[in-house]
């Protein structure tokens, strides 16, 4: 966008000089005396502006600001959205539209080792939850998601996330999959456990799913679980109830399986 705005104002001199040139030949004709100065100089002018390429590109870089502008500021938005405070009490919330913010906030994250479906129930009503700490949950996922297909792809390869939700009776469901490595059979039982994890240190607190439990099982009295494929992937399920009034939920590392359709 800074590109296309310094090409904007270093063009403009050249079409500054041509318009102002446009006007004292409009002024000299109706004066009966246009001079061939004056032509010349015009002639001169378009040369040096190189007009046809000016005509073409100028659009185009309006184009691309304009565009550019309108990301900032849906990136202003969802951050907004995002960093929304969480009040004492539980809101209604769209969490398809709470999944498509964080989604935005976490773009830096994927983008360079995943492409990011979404797959979302349009009739899903919306949801009893603390928007703030369900944003950070599937922020959570993504994240690790992120980082379990980059260490699976090769460089300048991309691997995919996909993100859907769907009613389940009593729950709202939303899965996260991912077409990583799969989490080993030996260490699903701890996937849970605070300050549990797999990175080499420096990288990972082993706090995220500790705190997604934490979030989705006691503050919603949901449940989460995953299935998981080694060479395949991961899918992470959470159900959140629909009414205030929520029974203690579960969570449970599942049996080794295929990974759900979502992940295509």
């Amino acid at each position: 966008m800074s590109d296309n705005a310094t090409f904007l104002k270093q063009s403009w001199p050249a079409v500054c000089d041509l318009l102002r040139l446009t006007q004292t030949m409009c002024t000299e004709g109706a004066s009966g005396c246009s001079s061939e100065e004056t032509l010349r100089r015009v002639n001169k002018s378009l040369e040096i502006a190189d007009l046809d390429y000016l005509l073409e590109e100028i659009p185009r870089a309006i184009d691309q600001s304009l565009h550019g502008l309108q990301h900032v500021a849906k990136i202003v938005r969802c951050m907004k959205e995002f960093s929304h405070p969480d009040s004492s009490s539980k809101t209604l919330v769209d969490i398809n539209r709470a999944i498509e913010t964080t989604v935005t906030i976490a773009r830096n994250e994927w983008k360079y080792v995943a492409e990011l479906a979404t797959q979302f129930d349009p009739s899903l009503p919306p949801v009893s939850c603390f928007v703030g700490e369900f944003n950070q949950v599937i922020l959570n996922l993504i994240v690790n998601a992120a980082d379990a297909i980059r260490e699976t792809v090769a460089e300048g390869q991309k691997g995919k996330i996909t993100i859907a939700t769907a009613r389940k009776g009593a729950f709202a469901e939303v899965s996260v999959s991912d077409t990583g490595r799969g989490i080993p059979p030996e260490i699903r039982s701890r996937i849970f456990e605070p300050f549990f994890t797999t990175k080499e240190v420096g990288k990972g607190s082993g706090q995220g799913l500790a705190l997604t439990h934490a979030v989705i099982v006691k503050k919603h009295g949901g449940k989460i679980w995953f299935e998981s494929e080694l060479g395949k992937g991961t899918t992470f399920f959470l159900h959140l109830p629909w009414g205030e009034e929520a029974a203690g939920g579960q969570a449970c590392g599942c049996d080794p399986g295929k990974v759900g359709s979502a992940l295509g």
